[in-house]
């Protein structure tokens, strides 16, 4: 039995979801002056109620890192891809935020196809392996993309996915990355076999000439939509179409002895994964794709491994629907058996809350990586995603955007709207800073723990996880409000050996802080993300 307070015993009455941190009192704010209000723990941490396992936390090599793996000096990429994926903490300032995960996008061709690839922005044109007249593969292209790739291995990053927008031109049907076809694929009828096919030589050339065996491929991004703008790749899909890829692919990889995994969803929305919405042949894509009366069922494929991915995009505007639309993924996903990825997410809804996000104009670099603190919190503790990834993992900082798309922002020589296969210089962001606050201390193979916080809201949340074996517990709080927190912690029976803290804000970026004295109040200062490192024997 539990030893907790009365206090404790009505917040877990109140869950909304096992696991799930409460709303007790969304108004609450702590006396700064009284850290530890009534002499109670905010916080109660069980090590032995665990959730969800831990696989990563990633980014993707759209668009930019091509280009700069390629063609921009070797200091500027060294220094880009140790502030990805180093795991190094020198006199207590982390070299980087150790991405456990790395995205990798196998392009449909529209870089070589050049201004005839009608895709407007050069910087959002994708080379392809495969040239779009002869079909000859070329293992030189995708260089700057190899170049990060092999650096994510170097640096002990160990999951790898490859995904796809679009089909190779070759393959489509009008002969772009971008479609024309609506609501279907963009690819002819009969080279389905051909993409597989093209899919598992890839993956072929990366196991054996570069070492990298990819752990997932994702054939298709966003079918929900028809992708028929000419600014970046892509290709809509029907659930159909995709059952149709899914086992050819499942074919290919099966003749090819390749051990890489296809996962399927990559739903532009959390709720295509389980609404129709007037949409039923993209949309309700468990049941369709997992459910097993259903034509489109998968999940026999001996390839198919049993994970549903979707984007956190849209349905991340207040803290309400954070929470309601991540637990109803949570609960579906468990009924079908799957585990959860979240594999895509920046800032680029509009439809913010005013009273949760004080909007694009006035938001500080630092506003946005405090918001996708809380995306990050919501699908990790609500829908029980086992991997979460950032969009994109370097960009051109443009038309004001600030930090929204990006983790490392990238200025070309000539200026921001310079050519970017040119030389040009880095500069890292608070959003970069704030998911190292979870990545690289939230490891491959940790699992969620619960966590109860006392008045939780959505100005104060937190998750929990300890690691394999047992000799750490990770803690990650984010404080919006105007307050300070105190999170010292009520472990149970965990002896703790020592206790870090590592701070981003407006000043520090996962700054590192020694606690000497377990009894001590931990605060957690407002706008501040804060991840508490428990050593334990």
């Amino acid at each position: 039995m539990k030893s907790v307070s009365f206090f404790f015993s009505l917040l877990s009455a109140a869950l909304l979801l096992s696991g799930c941190n409460n709303e007790v009192d969304p108004t609450y704010a702590p006396d700064p002056t009284d850290p530890n209000p009534g002499g109670i723990e905010n916080v109660v941490i069980y090590p032995d109620e665990t959730y969800q396992t831990m696989e990563s936390f990633a980014a993707s090599d759209c668009w930019a890192p091509n280009y700069v793996g390629e063609y921009w000096s070797s200091s500027e990429k060294e220094e880009i891809a140790k502030l990805l994926f180093s795991q190094n903490i020198s006199n207590g300032q982390p070299e980087g935020i150790g991405l456990s995960g790395w995205r990798f996008n196998l392009g449909a061709g529209t870089a070589q196809q050049g201004s005839a690839s009608d895709i407007e922005d050069p910087a959002r044109r994708a080379e392809s392996f495969m040239d779009p007249a002869t079909g000859d593969l070329d293992w030189t292209k995708q260089a700057g993309q190899q170049f990060f790739l092999d650096k994510a291995l170097s640096y002990g990053c160990n999951q790898f996915v490859m995904f796809s927008n679009s089909p190779p031109v070759r393959y489509t049907l009008n002969g772009k990355g971008y479609s024309a076809n609506g609501a279907f694929a963009n690819l002819k009828d009969d080279n389905y076999d051909d993409f597989a096919d093209y899919i598992a030589e890839v993956l072929k050339y990366f196991r054996d000439t570069k070492g990298v065996d990819f752990d997932y491929v994702s054939p298709v991004n966003e079918p929900q939509y028809n992708w028929d703008g000419n600014n970046q790749e892509g290709s809509g899909w029907q659930n159909s179409e995709i059952k149709r890829l899914a086992t050819e692919l499942d074919n290919s990889l099966t003749t090819n002895e390749l051990s890489t995994k296809v996962m399927l969803g990559e739903a532009g929305a959390w709720n295509y994964l389980y609404e129709t919405d007037g949409d039923a042949d993209r949309k309700n894509v468990i049941d369709n794709l997992f459910g097993a009366e259903s034509p489109s069922y998968v999940g026999d494929l001996t390839s198919v491994v049993k994970t549903i991915s979707g984007h956190s995009y849209w349905t991340d505007g207040n803290w309400a629907d954070l929470v309601g639309v991540r637990t109803q993924v949570a609960q579906k996903a468990a009924a079908s058996g799957l585990k959860v990825y979240q594999t895509e997410w920046s800032m680029l809804g509009d439809g913010y809350d005013a009273s949760e996000f004080v909007g694009f104009d006035q938001a500080t670099y630092l506003d946005i990586a405090l918001y996708m603190s809380k995306v990050i919190n919501c699908d990790l503790v609500y829908a029980n995603a086992s991997s979460w990834s950032f969009w994109t993992s370097m960009d051109l900082e443009r038309w004001d955007h600030k930090n929204r798309f990006l983790l490392i922002s990238l200025t070309p020589a000539g200026g921001a709207y310079g050519d970017i296969t040119g030389s040009g210089t880095h500069s890292a962001t608070k959003t970069l800073w704030v998911l190292g606050n979870y990545s690289l201390f939230v490891r491959p193979n940790y699992k969620r723990v619960e966590l109860e916080l006392r008045n939780s809201s959505k100005d104060i949340f937190g998750s929990a996880y300890i690691s394999p074996d047992g000799d750490k517990i990770v803690a990650v709080y984010t404080n919006l409000s105007t307050n300070s927190y105190d999170v010292k912690a009520k472990l149970n029976d965990a002896n703790v050996t020592e206790i870090k803290t590592y701070t981003t804000s407006a000043s520090q970026d996962l700054e590192e802080k020694v606690i000497s004295d377990p009894s001590n109040p931990i605060l957690i200062n407002s706008k501040s993300v804060v991840t508490v490192v428990y050593g334990l024997e």
